[in-house]
């Protein structure tokens, strides 16, 4: 039942369905208050968590107001409307949600708040903020336009994300398949190769059948490992006999670790097209996801020149042996190879759904070639058949060729690496995984499915045949035994045939001679020659479509900007036609070279590669720990996955060691090539993860260790406001923390709190990006406080982790402090005595033009903004241009440059002139050279360090540091100390052994003794002037007007203060003197600070200590540290 406490609220009546839950819209206007205040008791919605796929909101509206809910209310769902909707009416009436009874702004779960803009399997939609549920719901709020699905759901969806949106419901007519048909029948396909008819008999006969079954079954093993990483990721002993089934077994581990690898990856979240390379880089990040997939995109372009040549010589030999030779063999080959490739190419450009049917038909006609085959082991063998080695199942020959009997150099390792190509194809389905209906359920369920069909299949086929055909066969007829003969002891001599001659002159038939066992046994043997048609075909065609697909994906995620041209797709299902172009141009190539001998270890190291990244993507992500992966495959090992990597390496160098040291220097240089270029790109990789657990781990083990003054660093909290406001304070700081210590940019904001907060997390993400995008290694920090210095002491004592927490705050000198409020003074100076309160040093850097150039950045925002305008006006003028093909545009287009369309409203112009008028190029252009003054590398020159005061030797450090830097390598330190005049020469050589023990090396040590002399009177002149609108003059007034004025003003310099303290001020006086004298030439002055003592000093006077020490001087570091030794000369 709805609520329903107003006569002019009408309800919709009640589905017959129970639904999910119900949403009123509510005016919160003059009725809609009526209506809340009615005393009528409220009676609450019925809700319940039944069929999602009924209607899912009920909507109340006002009288008139239907017309607004009925153009997006259909068939029980929201769908979206025109931007003219308002959420909330800031001029009429505000809109809320009336939620399980509730009236709110809150929203209930909702796949749409989860899904990725231009999602392909429905809208984005964007959940209300925590601003609109937290703030008060007020008439003044105001949201930007969205849809009405925002109204019911708390959800709106901005205008860009609608034309990506509108742009995939374009595409809904998409071909899409099944597990079946999208990954099962072309992993088979692609999995059972030509190997199976002319090769494995072969092997079988080296190898043995036990050791045979190993190698299919490692091969098979590693690939099936790799399947169940990719589909977590999609989903968050030495045998003497029987080496043919080992060498089966051993291919079968290979492709089932992969599988696998592969189910896991797949089954960990929502997966797009690529397949491989879409796995990896969404894994490992676009560094390894860039340079495996290049690599594999090519080696599938290769092999459809493969699989096509393979065809070809299978069609020439049938052309040899009925002398319809066309030219010769090789040209043949290339003319038949050319015509199939065309042919296959028509196939995939025709579009998926034309390819799929071409691929069922072929699994159909190999799947009756392999049953034809076991058919034949059963029909009984004529005499033609036994003298040629077949006499269908026995014993003897299971027991004789169980074993193995290698020959003419053959090995395990070498029988592996011929046998394992035919397990790899395990990714033919994933590598369409945009095309795919499910890919989370059809990757794992095909892919798994398929390795342990075809896996059967090769054991099979293996066995069968190696129970059936004796190793060697003459083909003579009348090599039969008679009666008296001596029998070798072979399986053939007990079956009644002498084939012991094959043991000295080569023999035709037998599995170590004839590649045509599998045509000779079967029933027809003209079926099988069928398979190996549809099998190389097969296998073409899929790479044929493969590598297009993976290339695409690769383009349009623009790792490579010169390939941005192939990322164009066409039709419904998005084909990539320039791909597929590319891709035959590949394969034709290839086709005419003829060399594929040489080329076909590097493809198949090219996949195994991509194999082992697979398998280590899924170890990789497991190891990170990452909240967020949670593949819904659970049937995967993280060792394993290791394994299974490591295997594929190994396997790489068992198949052909150049071939696997060419592929590494490949995939390296492209991944140093990505590295390089840093995509901008954030896929959420297991890298980030594992650097995040990684970070974590150090931070945590630091927290353990003590801290040890030879370990000491300048960690600076540093107050630039926005760090693109004062560069120069960010790059002086920054060249003694760069790579050494802990730099935090700090802001403090100042205001009312809401607005305060709403400013700075708007900006946070964007002044980090500001200092990553020109290399300065800093972090950002921001506060919101009532008054600056509240906010600098929260910094203080919060900023930091474990460790890492800051020891030295960094401050520019405030110049305009004679203009500046009470509590402006009060604060500067009071953040220098809570730093000191906490223990941390203080820096205070001056320089002549300031540091402040948030007055340029703004005249450059406007400036910026004016030439966006303009931009956009040419380009509407243009777009009128063609749109109306007339000159009267093109006239308008020449009159608006004429009349400077760059300036279109006059509040902007005014700004600007205003802004010239203040002399601003002139006045501008110094203060940007001064902001980049320490950007530039400084010339040959001296650093003036005035250690008069000894406060741990943060004033020495921080000078030896900078000499360490490229920019101020140039310089050399000059220490000056104070001292006696009568013992110049020992304190110079007093604080040369200091130094030397301190290996600080430095140019010159000067002892100043007269620094406690009077300063001459036009210098204490000057000083005296300066504080004199801040003296009270309390002497000069009778005692109950000076008790009067220092009430009211206690901020004021006293006489008794002045007094006190004269000395300390003539020293500072006489300090700027010496400065003059000595320092004026110097590049940087790093300076003793003077510390204010509590209660004693006064802000103004203080203020007026640090005007009169750095007036008129060189850039100076002004700095404190807190009184800790930083230094050491101790081993």
């Amino acid at each position: 039942m709805s609520l329903n406490n107003s006569s002019n609220v009408f309800l919709d009546p009640a589905p017959s369905n129970s639904n999910r839950f119900q949403v009123n819209v509510i005016n919160e206007g003059p009725e809609g208050s009526a209506a809340a205040d009615n005393s009528d008791p409220p009676h609450y919605e019925e809700t319940s968590f039944g069929d999602e796929a009924q209607t899912r909101f009920r909507i109340s509206f006002r009288p008139g107001k239907q017309e607004c809910y009925d153009n997006f209310l259909q068939n029980g769902e929201t769908t979206k409307t025109d931007a003219s909707f308002h959420v909330y009416d800031s001029h009429t009436n505000t809109y809320y949600l009336q939620t399980f009874g509730h009236n709110t702004m809150d929203a209930v779960p909702k796949i749409e708040y989860y899904r990725n803009t231009g999602s392909l399997s429905g809208p984005k939609a964007n959940r209300p903020s925590l601003l609109e549920i937290h703030e008060q719901l007020a008439k003044n709020v105001a949201v930007a336009p969205g849809s009405t699905d925002r109204v019911a759901n708390g959800d709106g969806m901005p205008g860009d994300e609608q034309a990506e949106n509108k742009e995939e419901d374009d595409k809904s007519g998409a071909v899409k398949f099944g597990w079946v048909k999208g990954v099962l029948v072309r992993c088979m396909l692609n999995i059972w190769g030509v190997m199976l008819f002319i090769r494995l008999s072969w092997i079988v006969g080296e190898a043995g059948i036990g050791l045979g079954v190993i190698i299919i079954g490692l091969a098979v093993t590693v690939t099936a490992i790799t399947g169940l990483s990719t589909s977590a990721i999609a989903t968050n002993g030495y045998v003497r006999g029987g080496l043919g089934v080992v060498i089966i077994l051993l291919s079968t581990m290979v492709t089932s670790i992969t599988g696998l690898s592969t189910s896991a990856i797949a089954t960990n979240g929502f997966v797009r097209g690529g397949g491989a390379y879409y796995l990896i880089s969404r894994s490992l990040g676009p560094e390894f996801g860039g340079s495996i997939g290049l690599i594999f995109a090519f080696a599938n372009a290769v092999a459809v020149a493969m699989y096509v040549v393979g065809f070809a010589e299978t069609v020439v030999d049938l052309l040899k042996e009925s002398d319809s030779m066309m030219v010769d063999p090789t040209n043949d080959i290339r003319i038949i190879g050319s015509i199939t490739v065309v042919i296959l190419l028509g196939i995939s450009v025709a579009g998926m759904e034309w390819e799929a049917k071409a691929q069922v038909i072929l699994l159909i006609i190999l799947l009756i070639a392999i049953a034809n085959f076991f058919i034949g082991t059963v029909i009984p063998s004529n005499n033609e058949k036994k003298s040629r080695g077949f006499f269908n199942y026995q014993a003897s020959i299971f027991a004789e060729n169980f074993g193995p009997s290698f020959t003419k150099g053959e090995g395990f390792f070498s029988v592996f690496a011929i046998f394992f190509p035919a397990a790899t194809g395990i990714l033919a389905g994933a590598n369409i995984s945009g095309d795919l209906e499910d890919p989370q359920d059809a990757i794992p369920r095909g892919t798994m499915l398929a390795i342990f069909i075809t896996t059967v299949a090769y054991i099979g086929v293996a066995i069968c045949v190696g129970a059936c055909v004796v190793r060697d066969a003459t083909g003579n007829m009348n090599d039969t035994i008679i009666s008296g003969m001596n029998c070798n002891g072979s399986a053939a001599c007990g079956l009644g045939y002498d084939f012991s001659r094959c043991q000295h002159e080569p023999c035709q038939y037998g599995l170590m001679n004839n590649f045509q066992v599998m045509s000779m046994v079967s029933g027809f043997g003209p079926l099988i020659t069928a398979g190996i048609f549809s099998a190389t075909l097969s296998s073409a065609l899929a790479s044929l479509v493969s590598a297009p697909k993976v290339f695409q994906a690769l383009c349009k995620d623009n790792i490579y900007k010169a390939l941005q041209f192939f990322a164009k797709g066409y039709g419904k299902n998005n084909e990539p036609l320039r791909g597929y172009i590319l891709t035959f141009v590949i394969a034709m190539a290839f086709i005419l070279i003829a060399e594929l001998n040489t080329i076909a270890p590097i493809i198949s190291n090219f996949f195994l590669a991509s194999y082992a990244l697979i398998n280590f993507s899924c170890f990789h992500a497991s190891y990170a720990k990452s909240p967020g992966w949670r593949p819904a495959y659970g049937i995967y090992n993280m060792w394993v996955s290791l394994f299974g990597a490591v295997l594929c390496c190994a396997v790489m160098f068992v198949i052909n060691w150049w071939a696997a040291v060419i592929t590494y220097i490949i995939e390296f240089f492209l991944y140093i090539y990505v590295t390089y270029k840093k995509p901008d790109v954030n896929w959420g990789s297991s890298t980030q993860a594992l650097s995040y657990v990684s970070a974590l781990d150090n931070a945590l083990e630091l927290t353990t260790v003590e801290d040890h003054v030879k370990n000491f660093r300048p960690q600076c909290i540093v107050l630039t406001g926005g760090p693109m406001t004062r560069p120069a304070l960010l790059d002086i700081t920054h060249a003694f923390t760069k790579n050494s210590g802990l730099c935090i940019c700090c802001e403090v904001f100042v205001g009312p709190r809401k607005l305060c907060v709403k400013e700075m997390n708007s900006g946070m993400a964007k002044k980090q990006a500001w200092l990553i995008k020109n290399k300065i290694k800093a972090f950002y920090a921001a506060v919101a406080a009532d008054c600056f210095r509240d906010g600098v002491r929260s910094l203080l004592q919060a900023s930091g982790l474990g460790r890492m927490k800051p020891n030295t705050l960094v401050i520019g000198y405030k110049r305009n402090w004679r203009k500046a409020q009470l509590t402006e003074i009060e604060n500067y100076v009071g953040i220098i005595h809570d730093a000191f309160d906490f223990e941390i040093g203080v820096v205070i850097v001056r320089i002549s033009q300031g540091f402040d150039i948030s007055q340029v950045l703004q005249v450059q925002d406007e400036l910026e903004k004016l030439e966006q305008e303009r931009l956009a006006l040419e380009a509407t003028i243009k777009d009128n241009e063609s749109e109306e093909g007339g000159g009267g545009i093109r006239g308008l287009f020449k009159k608006a440059g004429k009349l400077n369309i760059t300036k279109p409203t006059s509040k902007k112009d005014s700004s600007i002139n205003t802004i010239q008028s203040m002399h601003v190029g002139e006045f501008n252009q110094k203060l940007v050279e001064a902001s980049t003054q320490f950007k530039k590398k400084q010339g040959k020159g001296t650093i003036d360090v005035w250690w008069l005061f000894d406060d741990g030797g943060l004033t020495l450090l921080i000078p030896y540091i900078l000499t360490l830097r490229k920019k101020w390598k140039d310089c050399k330190l000059r220490i000056y100390v104070g001292g006696k005049v009568n013992r110049i020469e020992e304190e110079k050589i007093a604080m040369a052994s200091l130094l030397s023990k301190f290996r600080i090396k430095f140019a010159e040590i000067h002892i100043i003794g007269d620094i406690n002399m009077k300063p001459n009177k036009e210098s204490w002149k000057v000083f005296e002037e300066m504080i004199e609108p801040y003296r009270l003059h309390e002497s000069c007034k009778d005692l109950t007007t000076a008790e009067k004025l220092k009430r009211e003003t206690p901020w004021k310099i006293t006489d008794t203060e002045l007094e006190a303290i004269k000395e300390k001020s003539y020293r500072q006086v006489r300090l700027n003197e010496l400065l003059q004298e000595h320092s004026r030439a110097a590049n940087l002055i790093v300076l003793s600070l003077p510390v204010a003592r509590k209660g004693s000093i006064s802000d103004w006077l203080y203020m007026a200590w640090l005007e009169i020490l750095t007036k008129n001087l060189p850039p100076v570091l002004l700095v404190r540290g807190n009184h800790k030794n930083v230094l050491t000369f101790y081993s």
